[in-house]
């Protein structure tokens, strides 16, 4: 399979000034909470061709924020990500397939130490060279996960019925890679 317009062979890293890693779960049934990473590393080694592509991306759990200290403290703590312990997820990529502006990510993602096979959703929106002669590519991706299967079991039971968080997460990535020389 070729490879997207204008990404050539080479190391590409991921910018973090200017991608965002998050994520959205339902909570008490309801609403939609959000939460983001702000520190991550991210390196795609393109070859000739998709196939002989590959891609590693690492993320600080401690960096979460979801705009409110008490939830972000919870949720590095023990009942969720346990950042002592667990201080980075990681995916890997096991396949890339795909053409023009869609493609499919495969990849195994690690949370808590638990690893299991996970599938995003790739937008590819471009390649630009910046004013200071960078060559950049953007990507936006997206994948479904159940947080029980990472064990992110934690909940309550909600007085009417349901649950406080649910099982299913939707993770978004914006990425801004650039072309190291």
């Amino acid at each position: 399979m070729t490879l997207p317009q204008g990404i050539t062979p080479g190391i590409w890293t991921l910018d973090m000034s200017h991608s965002e890693i998050g994520f959205t779960v339902r909570h008490a049934g309801i609403s939609k909470v959000r939460g983001r990473f702000t520190d991550a590393s991210a390196e795609a080694h393109v070859g000739p061709s998709l196939s002989a592509s590959s891609l590693h991306a690492t993320v600080k759990t401690a960096s979460f924020d979801s705009g409110d200290a008490n939830r972000d403290a919870h949720v590095r703590g023990a009942d969720f990500f346990d950042v002592e312990q667990f201080p980075e997820m990681t995916f890997r990529a096991t396949g890339i397939e795909g053409d023009g502006e869609d493609y499919t990510v495969t990849g195994d993602l690690t949370i808590r130490g638990v690893t299991k096979p996970v599938e995003l959703e790739v937008e590819f929106t471009g390649v630009a060279v910046d004013p200071f002669g960078a060559t950049r590519a953007g990507f936006s991706a997206e994948a479904e996960i159940s947080r029980k299967e990472f064990g992110l079991t934690w909940n309550a039971v909600l007085e009417a019925g349901g649950v406080l968080v649910s099982d299913k997460v939707k993770i978004n990535v914006d990425a801004a890679l650039v072309k190291q020389a």
